[in-house]
């Protein structure tokens, strides 16, 4: 007779990664074999960079693929190698390109396998991503923002299928999706002689340009857009005139954008007249 505990359902949190190829059955129709083959030769290399991760695989059914880690940072880390190792393949005739969600969430646990909405989201944040591209969940954007050199774009709570909305993040290296380096996949060769993409660790960090408008995007939209406009007269008069003139246009629209927010946030009771 079981015990209770033995009927217990076990649940970790730990980092799902849900990886799925864009445009599977249209690569399929065109090209049976081929795309079979170099579905096996990515899998083989996605496969390898989870390792590398300290990472495990989960499962692969069709043309997708799971894999969970403990550590946040290091599944975001793979993530992008992954989608550098595929972007830089210059052998395919019909380039293949893989779609990755992933998420931090709480999963039940059956033996191998891992269940619930921990995977779920991480299946529905794939459906999200850009071919090429890769997006997270809020609950991983909080654990890596500061500790990754990548940018970050808030897409905002966009619907799910049968998951409740929830923040989203695109990642972003050098102001795009996915950037590419030389580094062809090559299942036949062994692990000395491969050249893995540089670790997040070793980029810059995003540029300014990306920091001042994250932080813009932060602030109340008519403050913002003052700020923008001031900005704009500075550097017309810096560069147009010696004369400073920037200080009395720029006070004029500040003075106007405080004092529209002040009032716009008045509690009603405030403005009225007694009657």
């Amino acid at each position: 007779m079981a015990t209770m505990s033995d009927d217990k359902v076990k649940r970790r949190l730990t980092t799902v990664l849900c990886a799925d190829v864009f445009g599977y059955s249209r690569l399929m129709e065109a090209d049976e074999t081929g795309t079979l083959e170099t579905l096996r030769r990515y899998r083989t290399a996605i496969a390898r960079l989870v390792e590398r991760h300290d990472g495990r695989i989960v499962n692969t059914w069709g043309d997708a693929v799971i894999a969970e880690f403990a550590s946040v940072v290091e599944a975001v880390q793979c993530a992008v190698e992954i989608q550098h190792e595929i972007s830089s393949d210059a052998s395919q005739t019909n380039p293949m390109q893989f779609r990755i969600g992933i998420n931090l969430g709480d999963v039940m646990v059956d033996g191998s396998d891992i269940y619930g909405d921990g995977v779920n989201i991480a299946s529905r944040l794939q459906e999200l991503a850009e071919p090429g591209g890769v997006v997270i969940s809020s609950s991983v954007y909080d654990q890596v923002h500061n500790k990754l050199s990548v940018g970050f774009d808030c897409l905002g709570q966009r619907p799910m299928k049968n998951i409740a909305p929830l923040t989203s993040y695109r990642l972003t290296l050098g102001g795009k999706a996915a950037a590419t380096v030389s580094v062809p996949i090559t299942a036949s060769a062994p692990p000395s002689e491969r050249v893995h993409a540089p670790r997040m660790d070793d980029r810059r960090a995003p540029s300014s340009m990306n920091a001042v408008s994250e932080w813009l995007t932060r602030l109340p939209r008519p403050l913002a857009a003052a700020l923008t406009v001031s900005a704009f007269l500075i550097v017309i008069n810096l560069l147009t005139s010696h004369r400073i003139w920037f200080h009395w246009p720029v006070a004029a629209i500040l003075f106007g954008v405080v004092m529209r927010m002040v009032l716009g946030n008045r509690p009603e009771s405030d403005s009225r007249t007694e009657r």
